[in-house]
């Protein structure tokens, strides 16, 4: 594969994205972090299964930062299966069989939800860099509002990896009397100074691009796809572990037999990040990209509670009645395990109730999206132990939403 640029493509036309939308903040705008007031706004979403008669066996699924709400569904741009089919589905960990699954697109995104791609009411016009900057407690709150609207006062878990990880202890930390049950995956409490510093790497490439245009660049009918892709390309490499990347590509060189002396992609490891990046600009807005990273950035759950984690899991001074599931990763250098062990000490000095499992693999961060089976029998256990103390039987369907 050259490195010619990748060939202009159209912005995503999220109107005709199949999924259901929910248009929320109308009546009364939602405060964000900033200061700001957000409203109206579209949330995205999909479900899977069927919601029960006494409304308790819903599952929400929070995505990570190139994710949307497409979990099981073939993806509408891309053509590509569900992005967790291993974990989510009929007789799966997450079995919707039995559970009713739920999973948006963030705000901030840019597969339906409201975000900078999307027109700002005022003006008619792409939002761009006048959409306000939002956090991992901005997109929580969206998502209650959608289950609210949804009539689901207390979800049965919430579960995510990475970005979803840092959902999911948002939901448990801001809502605690709304989840039952709580499993982060490969996440952490607050974002490291290095993975800021990848961000920051990926956004400096983005904005480099002259075709970003200043942020304005749906407006002017252009597209920073080249900065984009390395973003794309600088961000992939740490979710996979050296292991993973030796046994994959080695040195291998890619449709050759001795090396050209030149820059194009001689090693097949070349060839595979610049498909990454260019598969990965047809489907992602280069702004969504900016504003998701920032908001991870910003990811520090101790912060509003005097700097002391333990105090997040303290709601009223007592402990939190949401019951803890951790999983880490022993080959994850971007949420390596010691983060995880950090909540789960807070967790534990809360007096909370928590379990934690540390999966030994050698496939780095992307484990969590990957063919694991300790990993799949760790949240089927789990989920299977709280349905049983809640009193949550199989296959107990009466009604849809």
């Amino acid at each position: 594969m050259s490195a010619s640029k990748p060939s202009a493509t159209a912005p995503i036309d999220t109107a005709g994205l199949p999924g259901k939308r929910v248009r929320l903040g109308a009546d009364r705008p939602m405060p964000l972090d900033s200061g700001l007031d957000l409203g109206p706004f579209t949330v995205a979403y999909q479900t899977y299964g069927t919601l029960n008669a006494d409304r308790s066996n819903a599952v929400l699924v929070c995505h990570a930062l190139t994710g949307d709400h497409y979990v099981l569904d073939r993806h509408p741009v891309t053509g590509k299966a569900g992005w967790w089919e291993q974990m989510i589905g009929p007789g799966k960990p997450v079995d919707t069989d039995r559970y009713f699954v739920i999973c948006s697109n963030v705000i901030g995104g840019c597969m339906g939800s409201t975000g900078p791609a999307e027109a700002d009411p005022a003006t008619g016009r792409p939002y761009g860099l006048n959409f306000p900057v939002i956090t991992i407690a901005d997109m929580v709150r969206a998502q209650k509002l959608l289950i609210d609207h949804l009539g689901i006062e207390q979800l049965f878990a919430v579960i995510g990896g990475s970005m979803g990880g840092m959902q999911v202890l948002q939901w448990a930390v801001s809502y605690p009397e709304a989840v039952y049950a709580a499993i982060p995956i490969a996440t952490a409490s607050i974002h490291s100074a290095q993975n800021i510093a990848f961000h920051e790497v990926g956004r400096q490439a983005i904005m480099a691009d002259p075709e970003w245009a200043g942020g304005d660049y749906l407006n002017q009918d252009r597209r920073p796809q080249r900065g984009l892709a390395v973003a794309r390309m600088a961000a992939h490499i740490t979710y996979l572990s050296e292991t993973a990347l030796h046994r994959k590509f080695g040195r291998n060189l890619q449709d050759r037999t001795t090396v050209t002396y030149g820059f194009d992609a001689d090693f097949q490891v070349e060839s595979y990040l610049r498909h990454q990046g260019i598969s990965f600009v047809e489907r992602f807005d280069a702004n969504s990209y900016l504003y998701i990273t920032r908001a991870m950035d910003y990811f520090d759950l101790a912060a509003d509670h005097g700097g002391a984690l333990v105090n997040a899991f303290l709601p009223n001074g007592k402990p939190t009645p949401v019951r803890f599931c951790l999983v880490s990763f022993s080959s994850d250098w971007l949420f390596p395990t010691r983060e995880s062990r950090a909540v789960v000490h807070a967790l534990n000095a809360a007096a909370a109730n928590v379990s934690f499992v540390e999966v030994e693999t050698d496939k780095g961060h992307d484990a969590f999206l990957l063919d694991e089976p300790e990993f799949h029998q760790v949240i089927r256990g789990f989920l299977e132990g709280c349905a049983e103390h809640r009193g949550l039987t199989a296959r107990r369907h009466a009604r849809t939403a």
